[in-house]
């Protein structure tokens, strides 16, 4: 029986830690680099879950190539799901957006890329780098790239 209790014991002392935190968790920081229309939808798909699904915050920083997806003059590509439809991850930082994401888009990209801020869609702004590294710092969030 002391067996039996001593290892209950020590399961749920590995387990509870990990199942706690991630049910405390406040929110998700999602970085997204990728070219990949595929790995952007993903982004987006798991960033919309954790909205929608599980009632959390999301903050979201477009860089490089994924900057593409805050210029509103460039057409999402789509990508085929399971179910046959096939939305581009931009339909889905649009929705993410009006379902209260904060979306903001690398600092570095719109110089690099010949641009300025009047090309991106509403609600996307400029990333600043403090607050960028306050919100992955952050204890409350987890951190996810692309």
């Amino acid at each position: 029986m002391k067996k039996i209790l001593a290892t209950t014991a020590l399961f749920v002392s590995l387990i509870a830690p990990s199942a706690l935190s991630a049910d405390q968790a406040k929110g998700l920081n999602v970085l997204v680099n990728s070219a990949n229309p595929q790995t952007q939808a993903m982004a987006m798909v798991l960033s919309l879950m954790t909205i929608k699904k599980h009632k959390r915050e999301v903050n979201i920083v477009l860089c490089g190539a994924a900057g593409d997806l805050a210029d509103k003059n460039i057409k999402g590509v789509a990508v085929k799901r399971p179910n046959g439809k096939a939305p581009s991850a931009k339909d889905h930082l649009k929705l993410l957006i009006k379902k209260g994401a904060h979306v903001e888009v690398c600092p570095l990209y719109l110089p690099n890329a010949g641009k300025d801020k009047s090309i991106l869609l509403k609600g996307i702004t400029v990333a600043k780098p403090p607050v960028v590294a306050g919100n992955l710092l952050n204890e409350d969030f987890q951190n996810i790239t692309f």
